[in-house]
């Protein structure tokens, strides 16, 4: 018989080891799958991992687009870490990223065609107010009512695509655009244009703002009182009652800082690569930051380089698709399952394989 044993403290081997494994069984599966597919496995493997980065023809290209990917999903991935850590579980950060973008834009485009160098600071306000706003429903709702931030989280995504939808095709669409749905192009308005701050690296401050919350979050659950009392809601929620901390006041700040980070991440976005308010800017980082962060095993830094390799199979997988002809859900398919394998590998930080005969009558 094979059974799992509680492990007496969590493995520190298994907890450094299983990203990396993850990774691996990734590659093997996702190998297989390519296989099934009619294509090349080992050629689809480096096409994602190898070629962004190193291909002479490509990396010139892909280098800084690894950056821009990986910013907003390091800068929503911190937000979802902290709630994680107290056992609040924001399955919703996609409608704040969406409603982030709105609200930013919204009071950026109600100032067209405003020069002040105060415009693009009031808009990162603006849009993480907004992520925040919308994270502070299910926050309410689980406060007053008892309801699970999971699914509120989640249902509220679907209202953000709606209210995204009405925006670039309604109230936010540009008069100058002939009818079509969208809003006034950003890159087109220097003042509030998100540009690469130097030439050539991807870097905006979309990624700046993603640096500066690696380092906050770690400062915040490493050195803050605060930092302390969510990681005690989430390891010993009866130790942390006793000890007077509030578990209405961790759920409204650990949805609060996600909100506001998605928001702001959605912001950055719709000022800097999207351009725009367009009907498609929900491009699902809200959702592929889950991956990053228990790929990050939800420490600050951890996400910062899960956020660089979740960014290159982005790109990678875009090159597979040009490159190879694979379909895009099989990219999906491929990302979806790091966070599959990692918690599979995951059970045995906590749990160890043993083996006994089974007994006779």
């Amino acid at each position: 018989m094979i059974r799992l044993e509680r492990r007496p403290e969590p493995s520190r081997l298994w907890t450094g080891v299983t990203p990396v494994l993850a990774v691996l069984l990734t590659m093997i599966v996702g190998g297989i799958m390519f296989a099934a597919l009619g294509k090349p496995p080992l050629e689809a493997i480096r096409t994602i991992f190898w070629d962004p980065l190193f291909h002479p023809q490509f990396a010139g290209y892909s280098r800084p687009q690894l950056l821009v990917k990986a910013g907003p999903l390091i800068l929503i991935a911190i937000g979802l870490s902290i709630g994680f850590r107290a056992g609040i579980w924001n399955i919703g950060a996609e409608g704040q990223y969406i409603m982030g973008a709105v609200c930013g834009a919204a009071v950026g485009l109600a100032f067209y065609p405003a020069d002040s160098a105060l415009l693009f600071p009031l808009m990162v306000v603006a849009g993480a107010l907004g992520g925040w706003a919308w994270a502070m429903i299910p926050a309410v709702l689980r406060t007053k009512f008892g309801t699970n931030e999971i699914l509120v989280s989640l249902m509220l995504v679907y209202v953000a695509e709606n209210i995204l939808a009405s925006a670039s095709s309604g109230w936010l669409r540009n008069p100058e655009g002939q009818g079509f749905p969208g809003s006034r192009n950003f890159k087109q308005w220097p003042a509030v244009f998100n540009d690469e701050l130097v030439a050539g690296t991807g870097m905006h401050w979309g990624v700046v703002a993603a640096f500066i919350a690696v380092i906050a979050a770690y400062v915040l659950m490493a050195r803050h009182i605060q930092g302390y009392n969510v990681r005690l809601t989430g390891e010993a929620p009866r130790a942390a009652r006793f000890a007077g901390v509030s578990p209405v006041r961790i759920v409204f700040l650990c949805l609060g800082i996600s909100g506001a980070l998605a928001g702001a991440a959605g912001l950055f976005e719709v000022t800097g690569p999207a351009g725009q308010v367009s009907i498609d800017f929900g491009s699902g980082y809200g959702f592929t930051a889950i991956i990053v962060a228990f790929l990050g095993r939800l420490n600050p830094f951890g996400i910062l380089l899960a956020g660089l390799l979740m960014a290159l199979t982005y790109i990678g997988g875009e090159l597979a698709q040009l490159m190879l002809g694979l379909p895009g859900a099989s990219i999906q398919l491929f990302q979806g399952m790091l966070l599959f394998f990692l918690l599979a590998t995951d059970v045995f930080t906590n749990y160890r394989l043993r083996f006994a005969r089974r007994e006779t009558a």
